[in-house]
């Protein structure tokens, strides 16, 4: 696999804010995308084909060397969709078959691709965001949820816990936290709840839906960018949060989600 020398430097198409506007480059720039990929934490690679084949070529491609798992393609179908809120990729599923546990799903995929197989008719536009200047915002225009999300313990995944395959054992961290390598990760995930009998369980109730309503609150002002046939948006999972618009007619997009060696 090449890497496409250029001499120009990677466009600024930085929103203001915690808004991300991804800048679109063709997938053969190979070098342009990891780095903007590496500045602003998402990119959109355009002029693959619009097959699953093309969704792990762009993983290659931007994460490289230091590309380690893969998890299953996903294919999300939604017709007349409602929208979809800002939130990373993350699951912790683990199933057996042939009597050996194989992993579909890691807490700590730190990039995720998605690929737009069908644009919908009307709507459906994609919106993302800085999660690391949102938190960081925090810490002047709302220092109590900054304290919850940087040093309460939650489950991570304790409202899926009747999901088959989801570990019979919590999930137990902090909605931000860092690798021992020193990445951080910024975490949003409907699936948090409290401990089972954490004695602050009210107070973490009232934080979760304190930053639920952040969040949404945030949403509307965000700047929207189209995914057209094929393209591919890549995400820094660690540091931007996703969503997208509602729409009318059918959207289709494949989900492909990685861990790198930075990753854990």
């Amino acid at each position: 696999m090449h890497t496409h020398a250029h001499s120009r430097p990677p466009q600024d198409n930085r929103a203001s804010g915690p808004g991300i506007v991804p800048t679109r480059v063709p997938h053969g720039r190979v070098r342009e995308a990891r780095e903007l990929l590496s500045r602003d934490g998402a990119v959109i690679l355009t002029g693959h084909e619009n097959t699953s084949d093309a969704l792990v070529v762009a993983a290659a491609q931007v994460i490289g060397d230091r590309l380690r798992e893969l998890y299953p393609h996903r294919v999300r179908t939604s017709r007349e969709g409602t929208p979809v809120h800002l939130h990373a990729d993350s699951f912790d599923i683990i199933v057996d078959i042939g009597g050996v546990p194989h992993r579909r799903r890691h807490p700590d995929e730190d990039h995720v691709l998605v690929q737009c197989t069908r644009p919908a008719p009307h709507g459906g536009d994609s919106f993302a965001l800085d999660a690391y200047a949102f938190v960081d915002g925090l810490a002047s225009t709302d220092p109590a949820l900054h304290a919850f999300l940087t040093g309460s313990d939650v489950d991570l995944y304790g409202a899926w816990a009747d999901l088959r395959g989801l570990p019979a054992s919590p999930r137990i961290g902090r909605h931000v936290e860092y690798t021992r390598t020193g990445r951080r990760i910024v975490r949003r995930t409907d699936g948090a709840v409290p401990i089972h009998r954490d004695p602050d369980i009210q107070h973490i109730r009232t934080q979760l839906a304190r930053l639920t309503d952040a969040v949404h609150k945030i949403e509307p002002s965000l700047p929207r960018f189209p995914l057209d046939e094929g393209d591919i948006l890549v995400l820094d999972n660690y540091r931007c949060w996703h969503g997208r618009d509602g729409h009318t007619g059918e959207r289709s997009v494949r989900i492909l989600t990685a861990r790198s060696s930075d990753a854990g």
